[in-house]
């Protein structure tokens, strides 16, 4: 017997359909020399602290770092899990070839190796890797069954990082709740979660000491088109004014005018990123939202494996293209013009060298059917960008005017389009012209031309940056933080980018439930306490996203092989011994209390009362010292706010009176009565 284990039973449930093992069990299926099992995602964890020694058992700066002789795993504590996977262990003992089917990324390997070794597996093991779940797909990689060995150092990498996550982890969380926190309070320390928050908390910062100030622009209109002075920035409102009176009497004088005609490419293929950053930009979804969304889409047989970073297609996809063309039959008003021509094959599409364990996101040709709303609208952007990319380029002539009045030059530009190409397939699609920036039509000139034209001076405001949203702090978390536009440069610095495209979605939810940020419509904003804390790290390691990036990369050449798992250790020792030394002798700075109305500001000691230091912005939070002979101190204050109590009875006693000041302001806090008088 072979046995097959998957990594979710939807998935187990379509490979045993193909296999021909088509007799449910509790837990599995088996048929035709096939067992057919699967896991719940993570069955396995690396053990906590205690496990290890009881020493670790209590939160404790003595005991710091905690850093274990060696690393070892436990099926996790749910009685679910323990069921299922008990059946594993069972038909591992039963077969005689263990076939890995788990999700072909470093995640889903990690995910079967540590419930092989758990289970004390000897089996032979071999792997499938497929790139959808549809019956040619499964087939196929069944026929093309790969050693296991093939993916030790895939393993390898998963390993490697769920150590560094646990030390990094572990360790810093204590750390910096033990010396920094206050009680009840736990800071969460990660080694992708904080160089993210900093990310955003620096771009908070830049944006609140930014300080405005004006500039003066100089334009000037001839023939029905505006011309801007390649001056740029005027400083001074008297300089612009001087400018004026310098050319408003004189003629315009046309010095070139010249037409080019261009090609505009059509968009690349879709990775997980940039699928991401185009659903949040256009139909306003979250990173997690998309990347489940299309999880579904790739569960359902209706798109390729989702978790990639890769926008690219190998050659061996190229004989395929036509057929799955032809199967996309609710897109026939644009597959029809490529049906009898060669289907187009760019460089910019297919390149074996730029794809590695999966390509780009692609339709697989199966008709969707009984999918919602929000899964058809991600299908349809993945399936227009699919059929675009064989499509002719978009033809444009692009216009430049270059003048002068006196010895002050000015230019214009124009783009106008000849061939719409690419852009048909996206016509109908009333969110798809991003990037379609209306220009200005031009007349023609002739070089030498003159003639009156209409000075003007445009006051402006410097801005501060913009608010990170998702879409633009997936693409920084891409980049390591670095504003890149350029596709090309961008796949250069992707080795370098901090998490991976299948858990930075995790990352940006997992610091919005600790209350490091939070959405406001489709801005990213730190809280308080998520700038407090990144203030409190001074180790730029800790929250650096270039130098994270950096380790990203090495996790990498593990998978490759071009690194060794215990360098990579051992430099994780290091710096977590670095670090705990560092922290035990920083300062400790008092963590402010938030606002519990706005939760903006921080509570401020006035003359009579605290109240919300984001006063200026209309919180009027006010809490006072005194209430009808009620003293309140500041450890009452604090109390009362974080931890929606107060212990101290003796002063405050059960009053209505302090009720009344807690329910008027909606913060429904109480008086704990077990402490005695």
């Amino acid at each position: 017997m072979k046995l097959c284990i998957a990594e979710k039973p939807s998935v187990a449930k379509d490979i045993a359909q193909v296999i021909g093992a088509k007799s449910r069990m509790d837990g599995y299926y088996e048929g035709n020399g096939y067992l057919v099992s699967w896991t719940f995602g993570h069955l396995c964890e690396l053990n906590e602290p205690h496990e290890y020694t009881d020493k670790w058992k209590y939160w404790d700066l003595k005991t710091l770092p905690m850093i274990p002789a060696k690393f070892s795993i436990k099926v996790k504590d749910d009685s679910g899990i323990q069921k299922q996977f008990n059946t594993i262990k069972n038909l591992v003992e039963r077969c005689e070839e263990v076939i890995n089917c788990g999700d072909a990324g470093q995640e889903g390997e990690l995910i079967q190796r540590w419930v092989l070794t758990k289970s004390q597996s000897k089996k032979p093991l071999k792997r499938l890797w497929i790139s959808s779940l549809t019956e040619e797909a499964i087939k196929e990689g069944f026929d093309k069954l790969e050693p296991g060995e093939k993916y030790n150092n895939l393993y390898a990498a998963g390993s490697a990082r769920a150590i560094g996550d646990w030390l990094l982890g572990m360790n810093a969380t204590r750390l910096f709740t033990l010396r920094f926190a206050k009680k009840g309070q736990v800071l969460s320390i990660g080694r992708v979660q904080t160089p993210t928050l900093a990310m955003i908390v620096k771009r908070q910062l830049e944006i609140e000491n930014f300080v405005s100030t004006k500039y003066w622009e100089l334009k000037t209109e001839y023939r029905g088109v505006l011309f801007s002075s390649t001056k740029g920035k005027i400083k001074t409102l008297e300089k612009g004014e001087e400018f004026i009176k310098a050319i408003q009497e004189e003629e315009f004088e046309v010095v070139s005018y010249t037409q080019k005609e261009g090609k505009e490419l059509p968009p690349r293929l879709f990775d997980l990123t940039s699928l991401q950053v185009e659903a949040n930009k256009k139909l306003g979804l979250s990173a997690e939202q998309t990347l489940n969304t299309i999880q579904n889409l790739y569960e359902k047989k209706l798109v390729t494996y989702p978790r990639v970073d890769t926008t690219y297609l190998p050659d061996d996809i190229y004989p395929k293209v036509p057929g799955i063309l032809n199967q996309l039959t609710h897109y026939s008003r644009f597959t029809e013009a490529l049906r009898g021509e060669k289907i187009r094959k760019s460089k910019k599409v297919f390149d074996n060298k730029k794809v590695t364990d999966h390509h780009a996101i692609i339709p697989t040709g199966v008709t969707p059917s009984g999918i919602t709303p929000q899964e058809q609208k991600v299908y349809d952007m993945i399936t227009r960008r699919f059929i675009a990319v064989f499509y002719p380029d978009c033809i444009v002539s692009n216009t430049t005017v270059l003048g002068k009045v006196e010895k002050l030059d000015f230019k214009a530009t124009g783009r106008q389009i000849l061939d719409k190409g690419w852009r048909i397939v996206f016509e109908d699609d009333s969110k798809s012209s991003d990037d379609d920036k209306k220009e200005q039509l031009m007349p023609t000139f002739e070089q030498g031309e003159k003639g009156e034209h209409k000075p003007q001076l445009q006051e402006k405001d410097t801005r501060p940056p913009a608010y990170y949203t998702e879409a633009t702090l997936l693409r920084a978390m891409e980049t390591a933080g670095k504003q890149v536009d350029d596709d090309e440069l961008r796949d250069l610095m992707k080795e370098n980018g901090i998490g991976r495209p299948s858990t930075r979605a995790n990352i940006i939810e997992t610091i919005l439930r600790r209350n490091y940020i939070k959405k406001e419509k489709k801005r990213i904003v730190a809280t308080q306490t998520g700038v407090h804390l990144i203030s409190l790290i001074n180790n730029e390691l800790l929250k650096s996203a270039e130098l994270t990036g950096q380790w990203e990369r090495k996790l990498r050449e593990i998978e490759k092989g071009a690194y060794k798992v215990e360098d990579f250790k051992q430099e994780l020792f290091e710096m977590v011994n670095l670090l705990v030394h560092e922290v035990k002798h920083q300062p400790i700075e008092k963590m402010p209390t938030i606002c519990p109305k706005c939760n903006k500001g921080h509570m401020l000691r006035g003359k009579t009362a605290w109240g919300c230091s984001d006063w200026k912005n209309g919180c009027k939070f006010t809490l006072p010292f005194q209430f009808k002979n009620i003293q309140l101190s500041s450890r009452d204050m604090e109390s009362l706010i974080q931890e929606k109590k107060s212990k101290n009875r003796y002063r405050i006693g059960k009053s209505k009176e302090l009720q009344y000041i807690v329910l008027t302001e909606k913060l429904k806090l109480k008086v704990d009565d077990s402490d005695k008088e």
